[in-house]
């Protein structure tokens, strides 16, 4: 699609050739075009398939991309941030790019973004340089994912507490809007929490909890009952403390 654009947009700007102002009469033989015109022929048709190559490699290193992470910097029209998978991220911004945050009331800019605030950037990635000029930057709210080990299930307040193989433990708190499924032979079964057992192998969706990030409110859990224990992962038969900040 890049190509044949690129090509109809270059066919378009090159100047018409002519070999005579005025046509030739019906039936009078044509001259042949001089080996100065067929030069001139020769080297913009040579012009026109450097420029094609040139533009298609160009439009080969940029890709739309959204990526989503925390602010580490920001610094003139530069923003650093570090990605779900730990990795810094070089996010570039313009007169082009438009600001949001759900919070804000009057105009939200750059100027706004504070070090440690979640965002989420779409625009142009350049796999050359690896930045992404964005157009959109909005301020969100970044999911937790994590899967691990139920260690321990608390009926009475409906919560679980799910061992990582960091061995990291984080309470669940298991709300009405919660989603839990089962994973099994290939298929995926609406369940509940009172089918949730110790030491059963689950992935949780969800969101940290404002007052207190070291619990995670679920939207998802989904459990994988025919999956055997995890080995880096112990079950211990007693509490083992404090929760830890997931």
């Amino acid at each position: 699609m890049y190509i044949v654009l690129a090509i109809a947009l270059l066919f378009f700007s090159l100047p018409i050739l002519s070999y005579g102002q005025t046509p030739p009469p019906a039936g009078e033989p044509t001259a042949a075009p001089t080996k100065e015109a067929e030069k001139d022929l020769v080297d913009q048709i040579t012009d026109l398939k450097d420029r094609i190559a040139s533009r298609v490699a160009e439009l080969n290193l940029v890709d739309n991309r959204s990526i989503l992470g925390t602010v580490k910097d920001v610094s003139g029209t530069r923003i650093t941030i570090e990605d779900i998978q730990k990795k810094s991220r070089l996010i570039d911004v313009d007169e082009f790019t438009k600001f949001s945050s759900p919070s804000a009331k009057d105009s939200f800019g750059i100027s706004d973004i504070l070090k440690g605030t979640p965002v989420s950037a779409i625009g142009k990635y350049n796999k050359d340089s690896k930045r992404l000029l964005a157009r959109f930057v909005d301020v969100v709210t970044i999911p937790v994912f994590l899967h691990g080990h139920v260690f321990e299930i608390d009926e009475d307040n409906f919560t679980l507490r799910v061992m990582q193989e960091n061995q990291k433990v984080t309470t669940i708190d298991i709300e009405t809007v919660t989603l839990t499924s089962t994973y099994t032979k290939d298929e995926l079964v609406r369940s509940g929490f009172t089918k949730i057992t110790l030491a059963d192998r689950i992935h949780v969706f969800g969101y940290k909890d404002k007052k207190d990030p070291s619990r995670v409110i679920a939207t998802r859990i989904i459990v994988f009952s025919d999956l055997p224990k995890n080995p880096r992962i112990p079950i211990p038969d007693a509490s083992v403390g404090d929760e830890s900040t997931v």
